[in-house]
């Protein structure tokens, strides 16, 4: 299930670098994580539901590689963006 317009424009607000900006790499790595969020607490509820499954394997890979860029762009907004959405760093 996608986000519901209100909780979506809350993350966006909370992790965007200025007011138009809903596309930088913070701000989707915040959805992808809220996306992950529920699907984990989804798939708890329904061992069985393995199409869910995959697809939280797919959205875990994205998040990945856009931590690794901002990560090899950025730094220092990879570990505030890592702190605030409590994600681990390797």
């Amino acid at each position: 299930m996608a986000l519901d317009s209100a909780k979506k424009m809350e993350i966006i607000k909370e992790f965007a670098r200025k007011d138009t900006d809903t596309g930088s790499t913070e701000v989707q790595i915040a959805l992808l994580s809220e996306r992950i969020k529920y699907l984990t607490e989804h798939l708890k509820v329904n061992k069985k539901d393995h199409s869910s499954r995959l697809g939280l394997l797919k959205l875990v890979g994205q998040r990945k590689r856009l931590l690794r860029y901002l990560k090899r762009k950025d730094f220092d907004t990879y570990t505030k963006v890592i702190t605030a959405l409590s994600i681990r760093d390797k």
